[in-house]
């Protein structure tokens, strides 16, 4: 009873492994079409890193480091989920609603948006001054968010 219980549980721990893997490239063409669009077009900066996240064989997530440090993170589509730069630089004005940057340049000045991430029912945004704020999906403010 005791060796079938240690060969259930390496067979579980190898199908665990086996079923959550990353792959890790520095070539861009691994990325879906649309985010390599996404990144061309709004971004200066170049691919370092490639992240791919599979679970079952199967892509769940991108995520792209750029050679200035930027964060871009895509769904299996290509579609930009969420975007972090480091404090000193500031999120590509394309990915942010005009809506959002309106409300932070006149409620936040002398900030700069370092992080935007896209959630079911709007906008989550990090400003250089440790800010965080809520948004819908319009780019009306909601809320601070701690």
């Amino acid at each position: 009873m005791e060796r079938l219980s240690i060969l259930l549980a390496i067979v579980m721990f190898m199908a665990a492994g086996a079923s959550a893997r990353s792959n890790y490239s520095h070539d861009a063409s691994l990325l879906p079409e649309s985010a390599k669009s996404v990144i061309a077009n709004n971004c200066k900066a170049k691919v370092s890193v490639v992240k791919i996240d599979k679970n079952f064989g199967r892509v769940n997530e991108y995520e792209v480091t750029l050679t200035d440090g930027t964060e871009i993170s895509f769904d299996r589509e290509g579609n930009w989920k969420s975007v972090e730069t480091r404090n000193t630089n500031s999120v590509p004005v394309k990915f942010v609603p005009s809506n959002i940057s309106n409300y932070i340049y006149k409620n936040q000045s002398g900030t700069r948006i370092v992080g935007i991430e896209k959630e079911r029912r709007g906008y989550d945004v990090e400003l250089s001054n440790g800010v965080d704020m809520k948004f819908d999906k319009m780019g009306n403010f909601i809320r601070y968010d701690d």
